[in-house]
């Protein structure tokens, strides 16, 4: 943008990128087991499949705690979560998604080593329904679909509990990156983008998470990431790795130390 106001514009700016709230942060375990086990009562996506042998435990799909000493555990072959935020409009095309998770569910079929998957896609719009009655009208076995509205205060502890983002944003313009991968990062949660010009400046391809163009290639590295999961060597963790060890500024520091010095120069 800065360059496109330069060349187009002749106005001298200064970069200010968005960057995430201090809320935004990876989920500590018994948080998660807490959030997991409020969306059960909702969501089935979120429910055990098995009751625990053991009464004095309570589990969720994801994780089980020991309801007399509080300690709480991630569960054995447990799904992965991904997580998608959406306005639900056609400037985000849904069915790059729907179309990549049919062929994860073929692949997870053919006994390639894949885990069952939950994938809860947030926010609302006018494509919601639309996009609801073709999800319900698919025979998942292996991939089930949650399309919740959360409260605000539960957006950031999904992000911190998920194993895997993805962002469907195209910019029309080119010019805008999208703030629910800048609050994914924020949450150390790697991140599948679909591509467009500028997004090179928030997501490096191969470091932080990966870019696609369709169906085909979200597919694959679907595929990639998530097999033998949760494979502590796999390049999901080296992602999750790369985001803890970067500098993760935050919204006021980033504005602190960029726009201060420009509005208090004298």
């Amino acid at each position: 943008m800065r360059e496109d106001l330069a060349e187009n514009w002749h106005i001298r700016a200064v970069t200010v990128y968005d960057k995430p709230a201090s809320f935004f942060k990876e989920t500590p375990l018994d948080l998660q087991h807490e959030l997991f086990m409020k969306l059960s009562r909702t969501y089935s996506s979120f429910q055990s499949c098995s009751e625990p042998l053991d009464p004095g435990m309570e589990r969720s799909a994801f994780t089980e705690r020991d309801c007399q000493s509080g300690m709480v555990r991630s569960l054995h072959g447990r799904p992965a979560l991904l997580v998608s935020s959406t306005s639900w409009t056609e400037d985000e095309d849904f069915s790059i998604l729907l179309g990549a998770l049919e062929k994860f569910e073929q692949l997870t079929l053919s006994g390639d080593g894949l885990p069952s998957l939950v994938c809860v896609i947030t926010g609302k719009g006018p494509l919601r329904e639309h996009y609801r009655q073709l999800i319900s009208q698919k025979r998942f076995r292996h991939v089930q679909f949650c399309t919740p509205w959360l409260e605000a205060e539960d957006y950031p502890l999904l992000l911190g509990s998920a194993d895997l983002g993805v962002c469907l944003h195209m910019s029309s313009s080119g010019l805008d990156l999208p703030m629910k991968v800048v609050d994914m990062f924020g949450c150390c949660l790697p991140v599948c983008a679909v591509n467009f010009k500028c997004l090179h400046e928030l997501v490096r391809h191969g470091e932080n998470g990966l870019v696609f163009k369709d169906a085909e290639e979200l597919a694959a590295q679907l595929q990639m990431l998530f097999s033998k999961f949760p494979d502590p060597a796999g390049k999901l963790h080296q992602f999750r790795k790369e985001l803890r060890e970067s500098e993760q500024l935050r919204w006021d520091e980033s504005w602190q130390r960029t726009v201060l010095p420009l509005v208090t120069h004298k």
